[in-house]
């Protein structure tokens, strides 16, 4: 591991009312970010440049689709409806085969893409 991960990691460890943490995958073609309070966490998961796969809006959605990914404490991930960009490029680089994890959302960063998962096993890649 990294020293500057495991350093961010501790630091994220100490009780506060909200963590977060922005993170990437090597390439910087995947932005990703943890967010965790008293409520729960959330893990949502940009990408700047894929095929896309989705060919209906998400109902409600009047913002961008299909880029962005998400996964809350409970619950299944599901397709993002977002308007802005999960982070600017600055976070962490997580190198493959590398985790993170914060709130109990852990997400793995490998050569396919980044995978983050709540307690229930329940997620996206």
């Amino acid at each position: 591991m990294h020293f500057k991960l495991f350093a961010t990691l501790c630091l994220l460890a100490s009780p506060a009312a909200a963590d977060y943490v922005e993170f990437r995958s090597p390439t910087g073609n995947i932005l990703c970010s943890i967010y965790s309070d008293k409520v729960g966490a959330t893990a949502r998961c940009d990408l700047l440049e894929l095929t896309p796969s989705y060919s209906k809006r998400p109902a409600g959605c009047a913002f961008d689709w299909g880029h962005s990914f998400a996964v809350e404490s409970k619950g299944k991930g599901y397709l993002a409806c977002v308007s802005d960009v999960v982070g600017d490029g600055s976070g962490l680089v997580i190198g493959y085969g590398e985790v993170i994890s914060l709130g109990g959302i852990t997400c793995v960063s490998e050569r396919s893409g980044m995978t983050c998962t709540n307690p229930a096993g329940h997620g996206f890649t």
